[in-house]
């Protein structure tokens, strides 16, 4: 299994980095400091793909706090930057009247990107992700929205999160051959709702991001108690659960690209190691039994 993945343009690893949980966590947040150390024992590890968003942070009046955090983190770091594809989204609003409101508008989504640059440090967004369907507008319009965002040079890659297959298809037709580079869906085996999604990306070379791939905050930590095939499986490999759940999901397409969360330094390392992990025909058939899926 390669631990290389291709992300439209760019090339990364086949693991990367879901930067929510310094910002957003019910378990509470890390200092400024701590959320940097998480980020940078990613980069450290050989992850070259963070995802971020404007919404992760703490509240409504604090946006783009994960952003900084991300930049922070790769401003300090003593290895090559230019390796780093930093993926943000945008299109969910916060605001101290309404928090997670939705505007797929081109005024705000341009407003967004200008801000996300100003966080981020960057002159252009590596990979701009529409963050979930604004059900007031058409999606086509929305596409066009972010279209014209690249046209303008403010995004390298455009992608989208949340999407049914129907989105994305819409988003391929607006944005021509080869014009959508990702989709980031949650997927995992506590929420595999999205495989119809995962199989349409696969199929058509569209690389598909599982978003909470383990199962999110509350699930990650017990997703070898749940699904016990990952927790024995992993026991015969001598590893965790969690790096088979990964391995899993990386055996599912070449364009798969888990983005597990972290917190902590050992979280992310962990996970990273599932990259290279070697699963048997008979263990991949034993995880997608368990959770359900036929492939």
């Amino acid at each position: 299994m390669s631990s290389q993945r291709t992300l439209g343009p760019f090339t990364v690893s086949a693991i990367g980095l879901g930067a929510m949980p310094v910002s957003m966590n019910s378990n509470g947040i890390p200092s400024h400091e701590d959320a940097v150390a998480t980020v940078r024992a990613a980069l450290d590890a050989g992850v070259t793909l963070i995802d971020t968003a404007d919404i992760y942070a703490p509240s409504w009046d604090t946006m783009g706090h994960n952003e900084r955090i991300v930049a922070d983190a790769l401003a300090g770091w003593d290895g090559d930057r230019s390796s780093i594809v930093v993926a943000t989204k945008g299109g969910i609003t916060r605001s101290e009247e309404k928090d997670f409101g939705r505007d797929g508008s081109l005024d705000y989504l341009r407003s967004a990107v200008q801000k996300s640059l100003r966080n981020l440090k960057v002159d252009v967004i590596d990979l701009y992700q529409y963050h979930r369907p604004d059900r007031w507008m058409v999606y086509g319009e929305i596409m066009q929205n972010l279209k014209t965002l690249q046209d303008e040079g403010l995004v390298r890659a455009v992608g989208i999160s949340n999407a049914s297959v129907e989105e994305i298809q819409i988003a391929e037709e607006v944005l021509g051959e080869g014009g959508l580079t990702s989709v980031q869906n949650e997927f995992s085996p506590r929420h595999p709702g999205s495989y119809g999604e995962l199989k349409y990306c696969v199929e058509h070379g569209i690389a598909f991001l599982p978003w909470s791939p383990l199962g999110g905050i509350g699930g990650a930590g017990t997703v070898g108690e749940r699904f016990t095939a990952f927790a024995e499986i992993g026991q015969a490999h001598g590893v965790s659960p969690q790096q088979v759940v990964l391995a899993w999901e990386l055996s599912l397409g070449e364009t798969v690209i888990p983005i597990p969360g972290a917190s902590r330094p050992a979280s992310i390392t962990d996970s990273f190691q599932a990259r290279t992990l070697e699963l048997s025909a008979d263990d991949l058939a034993r995880c997608s039994a368990a959770v359900g899926i036929d492939i």
